[in-house]
């Protein structure tokens, strides 16, 4: 079964194309008012451990690693995947994130490990 997953920036503007909207972010984005946001779910509880991201601090040449740590805290976390199946059960999902890094971030891993795991 293939989920339906997008990855958005939290700080672009809503759409009704994006189904359910779930942050994946530990921690709020700055600058942004919860109201504009148009969440569904903050999903804090599925973002990689504060010392994972603090190690990883988006640096591209990390991302590899990251990657590989950040699947294996996920497969440690069956709650919140659990939660996030769940829901795409329901139909199409945008994780939003609020990184600067479009293709390095803990959404775009978090899709991949989802869809390896459909």
């Amino acid at each position: 079964m293939a989920f339906d997953i997008a990855v958005k920036r939290v700080y672009e503007p809503p759409a009704k194309a994006d189904g359910q909207r779930v942050l994946v972010d530990r921690l709020w984005p700055r600058g942004i008012a919860k109201k504009d946001a148009v969440l569904t779910l903050w999903l804090k509880e599925i973002a990689p451990s504060d010392a994972l991201r603090k190690w990883f601090g988006h640096e591209p040449e990390r991302w590899p690693e990251f990657q590989k740590r950040y699947r294996a805290e996920l497969d440690g976390n069956g709650d919140a995947v659990t939660e996030l199946r769940a829901l795409l059960g329901r139909g199409k999902v945008t994780l939003l994130y609020g990184a600067h890094d479009e293709a390095h971030n803990n959404a775009v891993a978090l899709a991949r490990y989802l869809e390896a795991h459909a």
